[in-house]
């Protein structure tokens, strides 16, 4: 069966799913978009997934008709339209069709597309032994160009990145900032863990605030485990007690192994086995039911 795709306010087999070469979404990147998971009949964070969805919306200035309720009922029908219990959900926001130029007031309505299918990041071997990863020469977009905050459907600067992992032979790439301080991956958060303290970037070092990533601080410090979001240098990532990354596609995945340095003794931590196993039963239990 022909996957659905709704655009519009229609539902459309992927085959005839289509848009504008007018749209500015496809000539500009002026858009926002939203990854979404769901586990086991449950859509996990809708609510904040779709809020961090409007706040790019707003940022950007796109006129969206639908209200936040509405958007999840269009999420919601079109996992049951695919009769999906187990998903990933991309909404994409864009600007819609206009003419050549830039402005945007030519473009008088957003295009609204939400696809519900699979998604596979990392092979299940990497989520047992752990990824190797580099560091990129990219540098994570500075908030007074386009902010990390915003899922922009500008990706150049994230696929930059991804570029040079895949010339290295790795499947992800660390983005540092421009005072040179880790941000963020190419597509997750990340972490270390050093004397016991859980360590993530902050806000203001240019990344995007995940929805895994929140929930993992929060599963955190219900076990006791002492959380800072602060700066860190690469220095500080290659002499981690251990190291992994976040994200909606990702979920929790370790890190063994930064631009040749093996992290610790080169194996998954203890915290960090703690923390997926933590991660993957709150997503089995918690979220917004697809069928009522």
């Amino acid at each position: 069966m022909s996957i659905k795709v709704y655009i519009n306010g229609e539902f459309v087999p992927k085959e005839e799913a289509k848009i504008s070469v007018f749209d500015h979404g496809y000539l500009y990147g002026d858009g926002v978009f939203e990854g979404i998971r769901a586990y086991n009949g449950r859509v996990f964070r809708l609510k904040e997934h779709i809020d961090r969805l409007y706040d790019g919306v707003k940022s950007i200035m796109i006129n969206l008709s639908e209200t936040k309720e509405e958007m999840k009922e269009i999420i919601l029908q079109t996992l049951r339209e695919n009769n999906l219990k187990d998903a990933y959900i991309r909404v994409v926001i864009s600007r819609g069709t206009g003419d050549l130029g830039l402005d945007p007031r030519k473009c008088p309505r957003p295009t609204v597309v939400v696809i519900a299918d699979k998604i596979t990041l990392y092979p299940q071997e990497m989520y047992e032994n752990g990824l190797k990863v580099i560091t990129a020469t990219t540098r994570r977009n500075i908030p007074e160009g386009v902010n990390p905050q915003m899922k922009s459907l500008n990706y150049l600067n994230n696929i930059m990145a991804k570029m040079e992992a895949n010339q290295a032979g790795v499947l992800e790439a660390i983005m540092l900032n421009n005072e040179n301080y880790v941000a963020e991956c190419t597509g997750d958060n990340i972490f270390i863990v050093k004397n016991g303290k859980l360590i993530t970037p902050p806000t203001y070092a240019g990344i995007l605030i995940g929805i895994t990533r929140n929930a993992v601080i929060e599963l955190a410090e219900n076990m006791g485990i002492p959380v800072l979001e602060k700066n860190f240098t690469r220095h500080e990532l290659f002499t981690a007690d251990e190291c992994f990354l976040t994200g909606t596609a990702a979920e929790v995945i370790p890190v063994v192994n930064v631009d040749g340095r093996l992290i610790a003794d080169g194996k998954p931590g203890v915290i960090t086995k703690k923390l997926i196993a933590a991660f993957g039963e709150l997503v089995q239990k918690e979220g917004e039911p697809i069928y009522k």
